[in-house]
């Protein structure tokens, strides 16, 4: 009975170490995006001299 509860603990923090992972990388990506979407209008506008 044991291993039983050895394992799903173990399942569970993997589940949540994954979770949290996934959480990290989409804010990674989204941050990045954003920034590249502020750098792209900041260069247009310094073109079209604003």
């Amino acid at each position: 009975m044991s291993d039983f509860n050895l394992e799903s603990s173990l399942l569970s923090v993997l589940a949540i170490l994954s979770v949290g992972l996934l959480v990290a990388v989409t804010g990674g990506v989204a941050y990045l995006t954003t920034m590249e979407w502020r750098d792209r209008r900041r260069i247009d506008n310094e073109k079209r001299g604003r």
